[in-house]
């Protein structure tokens, strides 16, 4: 068995747990094989095992319903679990599609035209963060439009609408984010590091949207949304914290608790008039004022 179908049985094993009220053995099995895998018993328990130990997700057993439930509250990064088994999936899939020839790339359309810059160090990043490897590279800011050499030790790859960065520590305990597509001339250096336990920068990305984080506290964002545009928010949330107050015809309204950053500013911006925010007020009174400077730029 390929590795990718491999991913694809962990994929629909986990799917069918979270999808049914404590499927049991042989459902899982009945499941797995209605998607042409045929496998034995054991080695569907091997699976769940393998899933548990070397992913970090906690499938354990209800004696009483007789069946499998996940336990995301005590499984590790149970999100990003999800979102690389989809990614790997999806490679699968258009792999198999591309062996039907070539005309299959008239079917398919993708976001970029071109290669995403920087991808190539992927590897390389993911091997020094795995190794406790030093790395030294040079980064062109947008802003200012200068480069600048860091000598870093990497913590974090971090994916964000369809990009990737690097998140790691410079001087000191303080993490940086890098965009990977504004890296170059990476070098990975023999020198090593001991990574401190008492960090982690995966929760410095729980409260927010996207990249920009702080030490701030959670606050209790309150969006109003048009009917339609609510059924988009609903379908894809702008946090995980999301919550519906209510959805009628003439109001959508949703609660996040997140930290407003820029890019969570950026997105209410990006919905134009489909899109109100009641609460904080400072919060509304800084989207009110980019929209009025907006205004003026038209008025010409």
């Amino acid at each position: 068995m390929s590795a990718q179908g491999t991913i694809k049985r962990y994929l629909l094993i986990v799917e069918k747990i979270t999808s049914t009220k404590s499927p049991s053995f042989q459902v899982l099995r009945g499941h797995l094989s209605d998607h042409g895998f045929e496998i034995s018993e054991r080695t569907l328990q091997r699976n769940i095992e393998q899933i548990r130990y070397e992913f970090g997700i906690e499938i354990k057993y209800n004696r009483t319903e007789n069946g499998y439930y996940v336990d995301k509250e005590e499984s590790f990064n149970y999100d990003a679990f999800m979102k690389f088994l989809e990614i790997v999936s999806t490679a699968d899939l258009l792999t198999e599609s591309l062996k039907d020839g070539k005309d299959t790339m008239s079917y398919i359309s993708f976001e970029t035209d071109g290669n995403l810059k920087g991808i190539e160090n992927l590897k390389s990043f993911l091997f020094a963060i795995k190794n406790n490897r030093i790395i030294f590279f040079t980064h062109e800011n947008y802003e200012t439009g200068k480069r600048k050499s860091y000598r870093m030790k990497p913590y974090l790859l971090k994916e964000y609408q369809n990009r990737w960065y690097i998140v790691g520590l410079i001087k000191g305990n303080e993490f940086r984010t890098f965009g990977i597509d504004r890296i170059e001339s990476v070098e990975l250096l023999t020198d090593t590091f001991t990574p401190d336990p008492k960090l982690n920068p995966a929760k410095l990305f729980e409260n927010i949207v996207g990249l920009t984080f702080s030490m701030g506290k959670p606050e209790d964002v309150i969006l109003s949304f048009t009917h339609l545009q609510g059924k988009y928010i609903q379908a894809l949330p702008l946090h995980r914290s999301q919550q519906i107050i209510k959805g009628t015809k003439d109001e959508f309204l949703v609660k996040l608790s997140v930290i407003p950053n820029f890019e969570l500013k950026q997105k209410i911006l990006m919905l134009g008039d489909s899109v109100k925010v009641l609460q904080p007020e400072w919060l509304a009174k800084e989207i009110k004022s980019v929209l009025i400077n907006a205004l003026k730029l038209y008025k010409k």
